[in-house]
């Protein structure tokens, strides 16, 4: 059978365990729990944002079905794209950005490409590259207070000052709050007999500024094992992705900040910048990645090399987003390459 006949072209519409349209919705409802929690520290803001990015990719879907007589707004495809692309702005975006970005991504990066499964892009991250860089001003008026934001400018000027934890708390970033680092130092931490510093892990839990999905780490968190469980995705893409990142992060992540090898701060790297949203969501999107198991694993492993270099190297707080992005780019060549040497054998 000639290579570009088989069925490694075809549109996704079932993966691991369930239907493209069920796992469409449990995503969206993955995502409204991190949108939950943040909304809960910033006075609604996210909540906000979500439903703009909502409301504006289910009618964009809905007037189009309209129009080509295809309706779609059932599958869950247009709200999961739009709750991911909430959880990749910041909570203090404009809503009518967040818009202008969800309806960006279902017009032009998903219905014009061909509807479900047929797009090149992940339609969450064209949507994110559309407000970031036509509303670069608002994007980073909305980051400019955050605690990746704030790292990453001091090492544009040059303001060495050892690890990042160390920095933040010198800076005020950290608050007397300790409750859930003592709980957590009591129980988990004491097995190995380490100890985190005071109010490290509450800090990820406090109000202030900063993407969506940072804000509601604990609910992604929490909703990622749920994930894991129901097979929504395939786990080991996301943990080859996370371990070579966080490896990485360890060795050399303490070097942009004047620290030493070995000193990077991996649990820093793991609840902010969109770590947790890229493993489990934008890397094991079916429509985006690679299909056969060595494809997936391979574009895990590129994908934390690249999230490290433009995070600590090119100094782009959400880098990560910016390396699936260009993964993305990769993604016909590579089912090409699938199709022609796994599926036919050469």
């Amino acid at each position: 059978m000639p290579y570009k006949s088989t069925a490694i072209f075809e549109r996704p519409h079932i993966t691991i365990a369930y239907s493209y349209a069920t796992r469409m919705w449990l995503i969206s409802l993955y995502a409204a729990a991190a949108v939950a929690q943040s909304a809960l520290g910033d006075g609604g803001k996210s909540f906000y944002v979500a439903v703009a990015a909502l409301s504006a990719a289910l009618l964009s879907e809905f007037l189009v079905g309209l129009k080509t007589g295809r309706h779609t707004v059932l599958d869950g495809s247009a709200a999961a794209s739009a709750m991911v692309l909430t959880l990749l702005l910041p909570n203090g975006i404009p809503p009518v950005l967040a818009a202008a970005g969800a309806a960006f991504a279902i017009i032009m990066v998903k219905i014009v490409f061909g509807g479900l499964g047929a797009n090149w892009l992940n339609p969450a991250v064209s949507g994110w590259l559309f407000v970031r860089f036509s509303w670069s001003a608002a994007f980073s008026e909305a980051t400019a207070n955050t605690p990746v934001s704030f790292l990453a400018d001091r090492v544009v000027n040059g303001d060495d000052a050892g690890l990042a934890w160390e920095i933040l708390n010198q800076n005020g970033f950290i608050t007397g709050v300790n409750k859930l680092t003592q709980v957590f130092n009591n129980t988990v931490f004491s097995i190995f007999n380490k100890e985190l510093p005071s109010g490290y892990l509450d800090f990820f839990a406090a109000p202030g500024p900063g993407i969506i999905g940072d804000r509601g780490m604990y609910a992604l968190l929490l909703g990622s094992v749920v994930i894991i469980a129901l097979e929504l995705s395939r786990f080991s893409v996301s943990i080859v992705y996370l371990a070579v990142y966080l490896l990485l992060t360890k060795i050399a992540g303490a070097l942009p900040s004047g620290g030493q090898f070995g000193e990077g701060d991996i649990f820093f790297c793991l609840f902010s910048g969109g770590t947790l949203i890229t493993a489990f969501l934008l890397l094991t999107d079916p429509a985006t990645s690679p299909k056969s198991g060595f494809g997936k694993i391979m574009f895990a492993v590129l994908a934390a090399f690249l999230s490290f270099f433009f995070r600590y190297i090119e100094n782009e707080p959400y880098g990560a987003f910016f390396a699936i992005a260009l993964l993305n780019t990769l993604s016909p060549l590579v089912r090409t390459a699938e199709s022609r040497y796994i599926y036919t054998g050469g």
